[in-house]
């Protein structure tokens, strides 16, 4: 895929993860292409002096409810009006682990950071029109981390009798690889459920699985068998170059005007499990993030 991204002189644009990666490429060429970047960093020493002079910089860390509210608070105090919001920012982490909030740091990174910028920016992204672009990861559509035999096994989530998000990916059997999986699809979820409401104001709301991408994560995914071949492996992968086109195509196609509510594997359309298009589980997700936004 060769994305070329039309002027965006006028548009600012806010990008997470975008301390390395994907992320800074997504900015950097954003940047290059005329827009104003926000990004928001919970190091920015990491971004490079090379590239930080071209954005934005709003400091926070993701994984906290605290740094998420206020870091959108201070963007939308600056800029009336957002027309680009990437969510990038996202990890695996292969022991469980909570965030400061108690809330397990996939969850809270991968998804919560997510939602929480969606609806915490709300004005400004309808005022602007905005296109948001969510980067997920198709393991929603099958969790085993090695494909070989087999039918996939996609990614679950019961709400049923949950009170609290921190609830979810419990330590009583807990697997990374799937952790990880029911955050990106709680984000498609909600990303649906949104891009319904937001839908009235010219706010497009789409997801997307770049592709496998070299990038730490896919170190941390590797089965303890493959990782002697580590380094073999990562060269037949997309660089994240190639990783971050999707998403830059998404946020600024001419011809993706309009496009709602769809999710894509590199530039093709594609479906997700029937539970992250069932209404009544949208409904608790957002019903039970809100919650936890409303501590």
């Amino acid at each position: 895929m060769n994305v070329t991204i039309p002027d965006q002189t006028g548009k600012v644009a806010v990008v997470t993860g975008a301390t390395g990666g994907m992320g800074q490429i997504i900015a950097a060429d954003l940047a290059r292409a005329g827009a104003h970047v926000v990004v928001i960093a919970r190091d920015p020493a990491r971004i490079g002096p090379g590239v930080a002079n071209r954005f934005e910089v709003v400091a926070g860390d993701l994984s906290r409810r605290a740094d998420v509210v206020t870091a959108a608070r201070t963007i939308a105090d600056r800029h009336d009006q957002i027309h680009l919001l990437i969510n990038n920012a996202g990890a695996h982490f292969p022991e469980r682990r909570l965030s400061a909030d108690g809330v397990e740091m996939h969850i809270a990174l991968d998804y919560l950071a997510a939602y929480g910028l969606m609806t915490r920016l709300d004005g400004p992204l309808r005022r602007g029109r905005a296109r948001v672009v969510n980067v997920a990861s198709d393991t929603l559509n099958d969790t085993r981390p090695v494909k070989l035999a087999g039918r996939p096994r996609p990614a679950t989530l019961d709400l049923a009798g949950v009170d609290d998000l921190a609830r979810l990916n419990p330590a009583a059997g807990f697997v990374p690889f799937e952790a990880y999986a029911r955050a990106k699809l709680m984000t498609v979820a909600a990303g649906y459920a949104l891009a319904r409401e937001l839908a009235a104001d010219g706010v497009t709301v789409n997801a997307l699985h770049p592709g496998i991408v070299a990038t730490g994560i896919v170190d941390d995914l590797i089965p303890a068998p493959l990782r002697p071949f580590r380094g073999l492996i990562r060269r037949s992968l997309l660089t994240p170059a190639q990783g971050a086109e999707t998403a830059l195509h998404l946020a600024t196609d001419p011809g993706l005007a309009g496009v709602t509510g769809k999710y894509y594997n590199r530039d093709i359309e594609k479906t997700t499990p029937p539970l992250s298009h069932h209404d009544g589980t949208q409904r608790r997700l957002l019903a039970l993030s809100e919650l936890h936004f409303a501590r």
